[in-house]
């Protein structure tokens, strides 16, 4: 399963951080973080909301473009060493200069570099969508949008909102996504991790995105899924993310395979894989013993999130190659 070639389309880039990395760099700027860890060394959180305490807790030693690089570079290394030769992650500028544009570009210049050399020394081809933080509110997401469309070109692909989805509407940012559409990004948001398939139907009348994060409790509504097959609208399911968090009990409960029999199309990431102790390779030998997904099953997931990435038709035309 390690060795197979794998697209990732849904990683948070400071939900990556592999523990240590934050550890360590908590200690050389003498930040006390021992509070957000286990003894073992992991993310120690008790529920989804205090996981976003800890992982905001977390991003608070990541305070310049340096930092950001190192952090990419942690980021990429253990994606590649698990398969994946494309990914997508998840960027707020609300974690990188404060949703000021000057300084976003510092940070967005670290980590493209960092992407760049990723790409020439590990075969991972790194791109960014930009993300506002729901439970932020609506004041905020806009110097993100602002950022995003600033920015938009061969790296930064898409936009995006993450966070809290029982805070708000969708509706509520609109004017962030409509931003960031004339700029000409692909839009993403999260929706159906807690909020239902209400909130999923909501994203997609309110936002019309060409993914959705999470997305599985649609499988609540079969209109919906209907819908969400006939609009080609992908899912970015994250199955050890959605279990390890209690959204569904078991991996075996999980909906990702009864979605794709309604033909919801359906990709496969790992969220905030060192939160969640999962990686790419974890989640695929996952699905093989929970549904027994082959070949075939491996192969029409990773030609689906390669159809569905933002990047442009020759970024995807080299990795089809690499994946044929």
């Amino acid at each position: 399963m390690k060795d197979l070639p794998k697209i990732e389309l849904h990683l948070h880039h400071e939900g990556a951080a592999p523990p240590a990395f934050i550890r360590g760099l908590a200690a050389e700027k003498n930040v006390d973080l021992s509070a957000i860890f286990r003894e073992d060394g992991s993310y120690a959180y008790r529920d989804f909301n205090h996981f976003l305490s800890v992982y905001e807790a977390a991003t608070s030693v990541l305070t310049g473009p340096e930092e950001f690089a190192r952090l990419t570079r942690a980021v990429l290394e253990e994606s590649a060493a698990q398969g994946v030769i494309y990914t997508e992650t998840f960027l707020s500028p609300d974690f990188c200069g404060g949703g000021d544009v000057a300084a976003w570009r510092e940070y967005l210049a670290a980590i493209a570099e960092v992407g760049a050399e990723a790409e020439r020394d590990m075969g991972i081809t790194l791109r960014g969508i930009v993300t506002c933080i729901r439970h932020f509110g609506p004041d905020k997401a806009r110097p993100a949008a602002i950022c995003a469309a600033e920015t938009a070109g061969d790296f930064i692909v898409g936009f995006g909102m993450a966070g809290d989805e029982m805070v708000g509407h969708q509706r509520d940012y609109l004017w962030s996504f409509d931003c960031a559409r004339e700029a000409g990004l692909a839009l993403t948001t999260h929706a159906g991790e807690w909020g239902g398939a209400a909130s999923v139907r909501e994203a997609v009348a309110d936002i019309a995105p060409a993914r959705i994060g999470h997305g599985v409790q649609a499988i609540d509504d079969p209109a919906l899924c209907d819908a969400l097959a006939e609009r080609g609208i992908v899912l970015e399911v994250c199955p050890g993310s959605n279990v390890f968090l209690g959204v569904y009990p078991t991996l075996q409960a999980h909906p990702i395979q009864r979605l794709r029999e309604r033909g919801v199309k359906v990709s496969v990431s790992t969220d905030d894989p060192p939160f969640f102790h999962t990686n790419m390779t974890r989640e695929y030998e996952g699905l093989e013993r929970a549904f027994g997904w082959g070949e075939e099953d491996f192969a029409e997931v990773t030609e689906t999130a390669l159809a569905a990435a933002f990047c442009d038709a020759t970024t995807k035309d080299r990795l089809r190659e690499r994946l044929t």
